[in-house]
């Protein structure tokens, strides 16, 4: 067993000094064993000198190695924190922008629908405006028609050559024909020609009535 607590130098080998006895060691070989140990001891010393420093110079490198391993390691959780945050916080914002344009759609979408039912009432209010005044014109015309009707038969003119005296029925002016319609007995004069009325017949429908379409 190793006494750990012995230490021995080349120092102390080179100042050991050994007693001169009957029949003893030759002390020139002694001198020079012990000059061998001593310079032995100084290399080793050394080396294990050296190798000391090597090793705490390792054990400084294993420190720093393993420091930085820590630090490597904290960095990447706080990189995989931080990608978790970011898509998170991506998957926050694109559900957000999700929700805006949904509901930006839904705005165009009522917008649409209520410019579309504008559109539809005001085409209806033209719709019973047209067949109200479509129905106004018909009664008019029918009224005219009517009140032409009711005239009584003119006499024959006189060899005078003297006009007869107008009728004092009156009547409303039927209103115009629509633009390309040809004119018809309605609303011509009934002396506009000159012609003699005396076995005037009803005036026909004109055609351009027939062809207001009806409600």
């Amino acid at each position: 067993m190793v006494d750990e607590s012995f230490h021995l130098t080349p120092l102390d080998v080179r100042r050991t000094e050994f007693p001169a006895a009957l029949r003893g060691y030759d002390k020139a070989r002694v001198d020079e064993f012990r000059d061998r140990v001593a310079n032995e001891l100084e290399r080793l010393t050394r080396i294990n000198q050296e190798l000391e420093g090597k090793a705490k110079g390792f054990h400084e490198q294993l420190r720093a190695f393993r420091e930085r391993d820590k630090a490597l390691n904290e960095a990447l959780v706080s990189a995989q924190q931080l990608r978790a945050e970011l898509r998170e916080q991506a998957e926050r914002e694109a559900q957000l922008v999700k929700r805006e344009a949904q509901a930006a759609g839904e705005r165009l979408l009522d917008a649409a629908r209520a410019e579309v039912r504008r559109l539809a009432d005001e085409i209806e209010g033209l719709d019973r405006a047209r067949r109200a005044y479509l129905a106004q014109l018909r009664t008019l015309v029918a009224r005219q028609l009517a009140e032409l009707e009711a005239i009584p038969d003119l006499p024959a003119p006189r060899s005078t050559g003297a006009a007869p005296a107008p009728s004092s029925t009156s009547f409303a002016a039927p209103p115009p024909p629509p633009p390309g319609a040809p004119p018809t007995a309605a609303t011509a004069s009934p002396q506009g020609n000159g012609a003699d009325t005396g076995n005037r017949t009803p005036a026909p429908t004109p055609a351009w009535l027939n062809a207001v379409p009806k409600e």
